[in-house]
């Protein structure tokens, strides 16, 4: 959200709502949970004070993917019978307490949900994807997590192919947390390494070989990096001061490095950047004015990079 505090829309809330979405079965904003969702709960995927259309939809890695993507009634008559009862008792409503931006959006939340029941079985049917492309995205691999994000990554090239308009995914949980080695960082950071490299790297070579590399933004990232000092038993504390994004393809320079820390890696001494620099960049690549992108709510007209943030063009193909 680029904030500290909830309740703010998600950066992915904000790109749908400034590009909409070409998927008319599939969320525009979805997320692809690798097992165990970051601290701050769903919030972290909110639409905030958006509309409830642009709030995300989360996959599972196992098991029913979204809750009651299988129908439970008896029959697909029954289900639309009850969606058409639903949707003459909440227009009925609208004529009594108005609120129709926020009935609207449930309706066709409620519509979206009913195409999903179609869509998403097929999207997660990957008999079709070839033995080589699941190996390249280590769907064989002997590692159970590099298993999980090859899943991920996999799907996350097939919702962009339907049209899916930002897709996020969270790494997979590998004995603990993710990447936060506050004790044997060593072993911790190898096994996080071996759980998401291959995959990513199958993804950007698949979407480059598909002809979608450069009309799709890669976006690597994380709250903070790891302090140069020791931390407990051979750890590392949080360090908000100097870490590493990278962005690939979505008309980003390649090879490029830009900014860097002092002698001990501790803090950002060249080019530094706040989050509010990276989200206007982000949207400056997708073709949107981070300055123009506003919604009206309480009495002021809101920012995703709230009244800061200068795009990054050093970064700019």
């Amino acid at each position: 959200t680029g904030h500290g505090l909830q309740g703010r829309p998600s950066t992915g809330a904000w790109v749908v709502y400034g590009l909409g979405s070409p998927s008319r079965d599939l969320p525009g904003f979805v997320v692809l949970d690798g097992g165990l969702t970051p601290p701050g709960g769903l919030d972290n995927f909110s639409s905030g004070f958006l509309s409830a259309r642009y709030q995300a939809s989360i996959l599972k890695p196992g098991g029913e993917p979204i809750a009651n993507i299988a129908r439970r009634e008896p029959s697909a008559v029954m289900q639309q019978r009850k969606l058409s009862l639903i949707e003459t008792l909440d227009r009925q409503g609208l004529t009594h307490d108005g609120a129709a931006a926020q009935v609207e959006a449930a309706l066709a939340n409620y519509e979206l949900a009913a195409r999903m029941q179609l869509a998403v079985p097929e999207l997660v049917d990957l008999r079709g994807e070839s033995a080589t492309i699941r190996s390249l995205y280590g769907l064989d691999a002997e590692f159970p997590p590099t298993r999980t994000y090859a899943m991920q990554c996999l799907l996350a090239r097939r919702l962009v192919e339907r049209g899916v308009r930002f897709v996020e995914l969270t790494c997979p949980k590998v004995a603990g947390d993710r990447w936060d080695q506050h004790s044997d960082l060593k072993r911790g950071h190898e096994n996080n390494a071996r759980a998401v490299d291959q995959p990513i790297a199958a993804l950007l070579q698949d979407l480059k070989a598909r002809g979608l590399l450069d009309e799709t933004l890669v976006v690597w990232a994380g709250e903070f990096g790891r302090t140069p000092f020791a931390q407990g038993r051979n750890g590392r504390d949080h360090n908000p001061f100097g870490f590493t994004i990278w962005l690939a393809g979505g008309g980003v320079r390649g090879g490029t490095v830009y900014g860097a820390t002092d002698e001990y890696g501790y803090k950002a001494v060249e080019g530094r950047t706040t989050i509010h620099d990276l989200h206007a960049t982000m949207l400056h690549l997708l073709g949107l004015d981070h300055e123009r992108l506003t919604y009206r709510f309480s009495g002021r007209d809101i920012r995703l990079t709230d009244v800061a943030g200068e795009v990054i063009r050093a970064v700019l193909a």
